[in-house]
């Protein structure tokens, strides 16, 4: 036989078996079929799934960054994305979607974290690695990669008594509203916060905003009600899109000239800043973190030790022992804007003072 004539043999057979395996599934069997050729095709996949887009960050920067960084470490790995856009259930579904097609390590930033659980198990019954991100997830998750939270509630509550200044007394009421309850992240930076306020002003109204700006205004709304427009020395808000509809809701009862907190250094957080209508938010430099989960990612798929990268261990609502890496916040006022998101290059001058701002701006020494 000549070497054309074998090729040719060869080939045929080797068709021949792959079609004999082909039909072996059931007919019409979609998933089936969608699952084996989207495994070995994504035997380098890593999934992303992220919790909301009403928080700026995650849609502009947390999924951006992860995706280069990834590229960068690996070239040729893919990343496959999806929103939860602030649903458990629609999240709990687009792990099945990865599951489905053949993801070797899933990021995830749960929008329940005890919700998740039972999705976490299914993709790690099927070999699937799973790193935490930015929220501690339960169920049997590999890695873990987020800020100090109880820091970051601290910083927040130690920016609110520096921004009262004298004013800071055991008779101040301060109005407080925190993050959903099935964020675990919400949960630790309230314990931080607490731990720097208590017994040096009085709380004296406390809710959860659910991280949405309108509930926020709503409970603000609330609060003003109930405790008096000019009794409230202060507000904190654990993050700047809550801030954002607590900051209209203060305008609309004529009450300026108080401290109010943020998270997340948002761009609009920053501008209110510099406005002088919020007074700190907390920096968390995206960028760090998202490099730190696509490292954890990559080492995972390639089946390198991750010990260097998550030297710490915390325990989630589950029980589980997670090995876990924590990135140091920073506490932005309007100080240090300058030293911290521009110097990052988070946002230019330009980003912050538009026209609206621009008076501010000069004021603040920013232009």
């Amino acid at each position: 036989m000549n070497n054309t004539m074998r090729r040719v043999v060869i080939g045929t057979a080797a068709v021949s078996m792959a079609l004999s395996v082909a039909a072996c599934g059931k007919a019409g069997d979609k998933s089936s079929s969608d699952s084996s050729s989207s495994s070995s095709s994504g035997s380098k996949t890593i999934g992303l799934l992220l919790p909301d887009s009403v928080t700026a960050r995650y849609e502009k920067f947390d999924h951006p960054l992860f995706e280069n960084k990834v590229k960068e470490l690996c070239p040729d790995c893919k990343v496959q994305y999806a929103n939860a856009a602030g649903d458990a259930a629609k999240q709990a579904q687009q792990v099945s979607t990865m599951i489905t097609q053949g993801v070797k390590v899933l990021v995830i930033s749960a929008q329940d974290s005890a919700a998740i659980k039972s999705s976490i198990k299914t993709a790690v019954d099927k070999g699937i690695k799973v790193v935490a991100y930015d929220r501690l997830a339960q169920g049997p998750v590999s890695a873990y990669v987020s800020f100090d939270n109880q820091k970051v509630g601290q910083l927040q509550g130690e920016a609110l008594l520096a921004s009262l200044g004298s004013k800071a007394t055991p008779k101040s009421k301060i109005v407080m509203i925190n993050g959903d309850d099935a964020d675990p992240n919400a949960g630790q930076f309230k314990a931080g916060a607490h731990k720097a306020l208590d017994g040096k002003v009085d709380i004296a109204y406390e809710q959860s905003g659910l991280w949405k700006d309108t509930v926020a205004a709503q409970k603000m709304s609330a609060a003003i009600t109930q405790l008096g427009a000019k009794n409230i020395a202060g507000v904190y808000s654990a993050n700047d899109g809550m801030a954002g509809g607590i900051a209209n809701t203060l305008k609309g009862a004529k009450i300026s000239g108080i401290p109010l907190t943020g998270q997340d250094a948002e761009l609009a957080g920053i501008q209110r800043i510099v406005a002088g209508t919020q007074s700190s938010t907390v920096y968390k430099a995206f960028k760090p973190e998202a490099d730190a989960a696509a490292q954890l990612a990559v080492n995972l798929l390639e089946g390198k030790d991750i010990k260097s990268l998550a030297t710490q261990e915390l325990t989630s609502g589950s029980g589980d022992k997670v090995p876990s890496q924590l990135l140091v916040p920073v506490s932005v006022t309007k100080a240090n804007i300058k030293d911290t998101v521009i110097k990052d290059k988070l946002y230019t001058v330009a980003d912050i003072c538009t026209a609206d701002f621009a008076k501010a701006c000069k004021a603040a020494g920013l232009q």
